[in-house]
C-alpha cells in the first residue's frame, strides 16, 4: 500500500500519472491532516486556498484509509467532476482496488413508473414536451444508471423530466410494480457495496433529516465524511432542518391524484373535481402575493388583502380533497400514496399557521409561478452537532472559504462544531499562486455611496474602460438582479458608442453551463451576473481577465431570515453584524474573487467598486480576507496592467 509521500513526491505517483501534477507543499502538508483526522476519527475544518488542490488531498488519503468514506459536495457539477475524473485519476495512480459508486437524489433519475403512467396519458402543454418524453423514454430502455445526466438528447431544464421522474412525495416504494426496474435502488444497491460514495449536500441533508434518499443505512455503515465545498452547509442545513409547503407541491399533488383517479378510479368524478378545486385554491394562494417574485416574513403577508382569506380557503380545500380521496385510498398504491402526501402536506401548513416553537423563523418566498410557505430554524448547530456525535467517525470539512482573515470561529459556532469534544482540528493553508505578480486589486477612488441613485451609473462607468483595455474578457458580479441588467445595459451602450464589438452576455439568457461555455469559446466575451455565478464557475486561461464586483455582497437587510436572525442575535446580548453579516460578507467577496486567478498561469484585476472597502472599518476585514494582490486606485495603472497581457486570438 502506498504512502503519502510517495504519492505526493516529485517523481511519485500522481507525478507518473497525471502530466498535469505538479507537488505543492500545501497539498500534502493538508494530506497529512486529513489522514491523521482519518485515522482518529476527528473533526477536520480546513480552508485550502485556490491553486493548494484540495481534491487530490482529500481523495489520496481517503482511498489509503480502507475505510467507508461518503465525499458529499455543493454541487452537481463537482459531484459529476469527482466521479468521472478526479476519482478514476487518483485511484488509477495509487492502483488501489477501491470500488466507487455516485449516488443523487431520486429526481435525477429516470422513474419507469411515473413515465410509462404519463406516456400514456399523452397530455403535455407543448409539442416539445411530448417530444422530450419520447426522447427520454428510449433513453430509458437501455440506460445503465438512468442518470437524467447522460441523456444528452433532453435539455436538464425541459418540462418532461417532471413526468420521467418520481419525488420522495409520489414514490411508491416497495409497492411499485416497476420496483425491479428502479434506477434508484439500483444506485443505492450500488452505493451500499462501495467504498467510496460521491453524493451532494442536499441529498446527504435530506437522507439525515428524511431517512429518505438511501443514505439512512449508508450513514451509519460509514467511517468517514469529507464534505468538499463546505461553505455551502449552513445554508444546506437551514434548508432541510426546517419544512415548507409550497403551491407546487399542491399542484403536483392535484396531478397524481388525477393520474391514479383515471387509472384506478375512474367512476369517481368527485375526486377528478375536488382535484381541480385543490388547483385553484393553490393559485389563488400564488396570486395573493402580486406579480413580483419576493421574500416576505409572516408578518408581512399576513398584512395583504387577501392573503388570510387564501390561505384558509387552502386550507378546507385540502381538508375537502382528503375527506374524498380517503373514500377512495383503498383501489389502488397510487391513491393511497396521494392520500398520505395530502396528510403530510395538511399537518405542515397547520404547523405552519399555528406554529409550535419560537426557535423557528416564518417566512414566503413568492416566485414568478409559485409560493412557499418556509419555517426555517433560527440556528442549525444544535441538529447538526447531533448527527456528529451520533457515531464515531471522522468528518472533514474542507473549502476555499471558510475563514475571515485566518479565523474559522465563525464557521466552527454556525455548525455547532465549536461545541464539541474533543475540539475540532482547524488549518488555514493559503494558495500557492504568486497573487503579487499575476493579480492586481484595483479600489476605485471617487464613487458615491452604494445607496446613492447614480450608483449603478457610476460602476458602470468605472468597469467600462476597463473592459476595453482587457479586450472583453470579463465578469462583472452584480449584488442584485436590478444592478445586473442595468449594467448590462450601460455596458452595452457604452460599447457601442465607443465602436468595440464585444460580445455582451446575461445571466438568464441560457442556462449556467450553457453561457459559460459561450463566455470561454468566444475568448472576448463579458458576462454580466448576479449570485448564480459567485462561486463554482472556472474559467482558466486568458478567457478571463477583469472580474468587477458591484458591490461588497452583503444579503439585503430586509430579508425575513436575516432579519429574524439579527433580532435573535440583538436579543441575546450579541452583535449581529460583527458574528453574523460580517463573516458571511467575507466568504461570498472571497468566493466571487476566486474566479479571478484559477492556475499558475493566470493574470488579472480584481475591481471592487464598493468604497465602503475603504472607508469602513469593517471594510479592511474583507480587504485583509482577500488573496494578497499587489494594490492600486489610479485608473491608469489597471488599464496598463491590463494592456500588457497577451490579446485574444483575432484581435
Amino acid at each position: 500500500m502506498p504512502d503519502l509521500d510517495s504519492a505526493f513526491s516529485p517523481d511519485g505517483l500522481l507525478a507518473t500519472a497525471v502530466p498535469s501534477f505538479r507537488p505543492r507543499p500545501q497539498q500534502l502538508e493538508m494530506a497529512r491532516h486529513i489522514a491523521e483526522a482519518l485515522t482518529e476519527n476527528r473533526v477536520l475544518v480546513a480552508e485550502a486556498g485556490t491553486g493548494t488542490g484540495k481534491t487530490f488531498a482529500y481523495l489520496v488519503p481517503a482511498l489509503l484509509s480502507g475505510g467507508k468514506v461518503i465525499l458529499s459536495t455543493g454541487t452537481k457539477t463537482l459531484q459529476d467532476q469527482l466521479f468521472n475524473r478526479d476519482l478514476p485519476t487518483v485511484r488509477a495512480a495509487l492502483k488501489v482496488p477501491v470500488t466507487v459508486a455516485l449516488l443523487k437524489g431520486r429526481a435525477n433519475y429516470v422513474c419507469p413508473y411515473h413515465l410509462e403512467r404519463n406516456s400514456h396519458d399523452g397530455r403535455f402543454l407543448t409539442a416539445q414536451d411530448a417530444a422530450d418524453l419520447r426522447a427520454i423514454a428510449r433513453f430509458a430502455k437501455t440506460a445503465q444508471s438512468g442518470d437524467k445526466a447522460e441523456c444528452t438528447e433532453v435539455g436538464e431544464d425541459s418540462a418532461a423530466w417532471l413526468a420521467a421522474t418520481s419525488t420522495r412525495d409520489n414514490c411508491l416504494g416497495q409497492e411499485c410494480p416497476n420496483v425491479k426496474e428502479c434506477f434508484v435502488l439500483s444506485a443505492r444497491r450500488a452505493a451500499m457495496d462501495a467504498d467510496v460514495v460521491v453524493v451532494n449536500h442536499h441529498l446527504f441533508f435530506a437522507d439525515v433529516m428524511l431517512r429518505d434518499e438511501g443514505m439512512g443505512e449508508l450513514l451509519p455503515a460509514c467511517n468517514a465524511v469529507i464534505f468538499d465545498e463546505a461553505h455551502q452547509l449552513p445554508e444546506t442545513a437551514s434548508l432541510f432542518f426546517g419544512e415548507n409547503v409550497s403551491t407546487a407541491q399542491l399542484l403536483e399533488l392535484a396531478r397524481d391524484t388525477r393520474s391514479e383517479t383515471l387509472a384506478g378510479a375512474r367512476d369517481c368524478r368527485e375526486l377528478i373535481d375536488a382535484s381541480r378545486a385543490l388547483e385553484k385554491a393553490a393559485r389563488d394562494l400564488r396570486l395573493a402575493f402580486g406579480p413580483e417574485p419576493a421574500r416576505l416574513s409572516a408578518a408581512q403577508a399576513a398584512a395583504l388583502p387577501q392573503f388570510d382569506d387564501a390561505l384558509k380557503a387552502l386550507d378546507d380545500e385540502l381538508g375537502r380533497f382528503a375527506a374524498i380521496l380517503g373514500t377512495q385510498a383503498e383501489r389502488s398504491e397510487g391513491l393511497a400514496n396521494c392520500l398520505r402526501r395530502g396528510d403530510e402536506i395538511r399537518q405542515r401548513l397547520g404547523r405552519w399557521r399555528t406554529p409550535d416553537s419560537a426557535e423557528l423563523i416564518r417566512w414566503v418566498e413568492v416566485f414568478p409561478q409559485s409560493a412557499a410557505l418556509n419555517a426555517t430554524p433560527l440556528h442549525v448547530s444544535q441538529v447538526f452537532r447531533r448527527q456528529l456525535e451520533s457515531h464515531p467517525r471522522a468528518w472533514i470539512f474542507t473549502s476555499a472559504t471558510l475563514a475571515v482573515g485566518s479565523d474559522l470561529g465563525h464557521y466552527c459556532d454556525e455548525l455547532g462544531l465549536s461545541q464539541l469534544e474533543p475540539p475540532p482540528l482547524t488549518e488555514v493553508w493559503g494558495s500557492p499562486f504568486d497573487y503579487a505578480e499575476q493579480a492586481l486589486l484595483y479600489a476605485p477612488a471617487g464613487l458615491p455611496d452604494p445607496n446613492h441613485p447614480d450608483y449603478v451609473e457610476a460602476v458602470a462607468r468605472t468597469a467600462l474602460p476597463l473592459i476595453r483595455a482587457a479586450h472583453g474578457r470579463t465578469f462583472v458580479l452584480c449584488t442584485s438582479l436590478r444592478a445586473m441588467r442595468r449594467i448590462h445595459g450601460l455596458l452595452a451602450e457604452g460599447l457601442e458608442r465607443a465602436g468595440d464589438r464585444l460580445p455582451m452576455l446575461l445571466q438568464g439568457e441560457g442556462s449556467r453551463t450553457e453561457l459559460l461555455e459561450r463566455f470561454r469559446r468566444l475568448g472576448n466575451a463579458v458576462l454580466v451576473a448576479s449570485q448564480s455565478f459567485w462561486e463554482g464557475v472556472d474559467v482558466p486561461g486568458d478567457a478571463l481577465s477583469l472580474v468587477v464586483i458591484d458591490k461588497l455582497p452583503f444579503a439585503p437587510p430586509d430579508d425575513p431570515v436575516l432579519a429574524a436572525r439579527v433580532e435573535h442575535l440583538q436579543k441575546s446580548g450579541r452583535n449581529p453584524f460583527m458574528h453574523y453579516q460580517l463573516p458571511r460578507a467575507v466568504i461570498n467577496m472571497k468566493q466571487g474573487a476566486g474566479r479571478l486567478i484559477r492556475s499558475e498561469r493566470d493574470r488579472g484585476v480584481l475591481c471592487i467598486c464598493d468604497p465602503r472597502m475603504i472607508d469602513k472599518p469593517y471594510g479592511r476585514v474583507i480587504w485583509r480576507s482577500l488573496p494578497p494582490m499587489r494594490r492600486t486606485r489610479l485608473e491608469a495603472e489597471v488599464v496598463a496592467f491590463l494592456e500588457q497581457l497577451p490579446p485574444p486570438p483575432g484581435t
